[in-house]
């Protein structure tokens, strides 16, 4: 499929549920299909690979969460983010949000809040709750770059610590086997040194007698 492209699938509830390509994999929750269609599109110009539902349930099935088995066949594809509209019938953005931060996993995935009412107490509250951001509506170009430039950052940053930690522990198991070999070889010279001078001492023993 080519990059860009939009790859549709059906569904056994209903609803559209849409993957493009290539880089970074956005699940995006929204019950208005205006919504979706702009965040899908935002996010695809920014070469994100996009996965859309029309609800915070669907949004559960695709990542597994309800209990079932999911209906979606991609539901194997690593979700990078998830962007959310703040109110939607039944299950909104916010106890999507609350699921989401306390499954074992997928609570690193990093969650962003979208509302079209900018509500001080309601921001601090899903920002509380572990939202990486907020976003007012409607969301431009701007914001979806600089979050995405947000989470690749941390990623690289992990994968950075990640790599340093198994660097640390190998460089730890390595000093711990020359230690051991390092008091054999100290015998060993200690060894050695004595048997020299054992035989410099019966040198010189040889020497004396042999000229007397």
């Amino acid at each position: 499929m080519a990059v860009g492209e939009v790859m549709r699938m059906e569904v056994p509830t209903g609803g559209d549920l849409t993957v493009s390509s290539p880089d970074l994999h956005v699940l995006a929750v929204d019950d208005s299909i205006v919504d979706r269609k702009v965040i899908e599109r935002l996010l695809r110009i920014s070469s994100c690979k996009v996965t859309t539902v029309e609800s915070g349930t669907r949004a559960l099935q695709y990542l597994g969460l309800d209990g079932n088995t999911g209906a979606s066949d991609l539901k194997d594809l690593k979700v990078n983010l998830i962007v959310t509209d703040y109110s939607m019938p039944g299950l909104t953005g916010y106890d999507l949000l609350k699921k989401i931060k306390e499954s074992s996993t997928f609570r690193e995935i990093p969650v962003v809040i979208m509302s079209s009412e900018n509500i001080l107490t309601r921001i601090e509250q899903c920002l509380k709750e572990g939202a990486e951001d907020f976003l007012l509506k409607p969301v431009k170009l701007a914001d979806v770059k600089r979050i995405k430039q947000l989470i690749m950052r941390n990623e690289a940053e992990d994968h950075k610590t990640l790599s340093h930690s198994n660097k640390r522990k190998l460089g730890e198991d390595v000093d711990a086997s020359p230690s051991s070999s390092s008091s054999s070889s100290s015998h060993d010279d200690s060894s050695v040194k004595d048997f020299d001078l054992q035989d410099i001492k019966d040198l010189l023993l040889h020497v004396f007698f042999s000229d007397t």
